[in-house]
């Protein structure tokens, strides 16, 4: 005979281990959008209807970083080999931009090529189970992560190491990891310094926490721009959105800003435009 207080013990365990369980993946429609969020809680593909984006030929001084990125991108929807894509540097210089921009331009030439899907850094070690779920699909897939970085005794750099490269899975051949950093290595210059005066051998220490970024076979710089640059940023939205304003208002008044906030960048020009299309009572839709 069952004793009823064991039986009530085994139920209260089955449901707490129910409840610590991650939940099962939901089957996403991956042809009911170009674009996703990743809800690794869930385990759910958040369909995304309209992306929040600049026109590729607004983002101006990134000629080389357009071309390469576009061709690497154009390669992999064609089912090609391609490289993931490191795109590190200068703050509001159009990394997260390109990558949404180019994504635009590959789908405009290609309907329905390629999915974006967005996956945010603190869900990185639900990657492997995001990684399940597309392989299972037949679309191309771009999984992106915005300002990726890692901070001291963040060990989930590692997990996203034996995704990219060297796991017994591997990455799916049908996915492509993109990522936006300011850090060229993805780690901190004292946590990289910290582990060098401290291990015994600091040198294998030290490419412990570099090799991340070398997974990325394709790596793209983002400096800040000069004047000219940041002068032609301006004239490209300004044109672009019928911004009534002759030039020399329009420049005096970019250059004033940029003084105000004692930076130029894409970030910089474009939070300009918007002030100034707010002055002249103009709303920013393409003309």
């Amino acid at each position: 005979m069952t004793d009823p207080a064991l039986e009530s013990l085994l139920s209260r365990i089955a449901d707490a281990l129910e409840r610590l369980a991650p939940p099962p993946p939901k089957t996403t429609d991956m042809a009911a959008s170009d674009a996703f969020v990743w809800h690794a809680e869930e385990g759910r593909l958040d369909p995304v209807e309209e992306v929040s984006r600049v026109p590729l030929d607004l983002l101006k001084g990134l000629d080389l970083q357009v071309d390469l990125l576009l061709e690497n991108t154009e390669r992999f929807a064609a089912g090609l080999p391609a490289n993931n894509a490191l795109l590190w540097g200068a703050r509001g210089m159009g990394k997260s931009s390109l990558v949404k921009a180019i994504h635009a331009t590959v789908n405009a030439r290609s309907p329905h090529a390629l999915a974006l899907i967005e996956i945010h850094r603190e869900d990185l070690v639900s990657l492997p189970r995001l990684l399940s779920i597309l392989r299972e699909s037949d679309r191309n897939c771009v999984l992106f992560c915005d300002d990726l970085s890692f901070d001291q005794n963040d060990a989930s750099y590692k997990s996203l190491k034996a995704v990219l490269e060297g796991g017994i899975e591997g990455r799916p051949a049908n996915v492509i990891f993109y990522a936006t950093s300011n850090r060229r290595h993805l780690l901190a210059r004292d946590m990289i310094e910290n582990e060098s005066s401290t291990a015994i051998i600091a040198g294998e220490a030290v490419e412990e926490k570099v090799s991340l970024s070398d997974r990325f076979g394709l790596w793209l710089g983002f400096h800040g721009c000069n004047q000219e640059t940041y002068l032609a940023m301006i004239d490209g939205y300004a044109e672009a959105y019928g911004l009534p304003i002759e030039k020399e208002a329009l420049h005096a008044e970019a250059r004033e800003w940029s003084i105000t906030r004692g930076a130029r960048s894409g970030r910089v020009a474009w939070q300009f435009i918007q002030d100034l299309a707010g002055r002249l009572g103009k709303r920013l839709a393409a003309e």
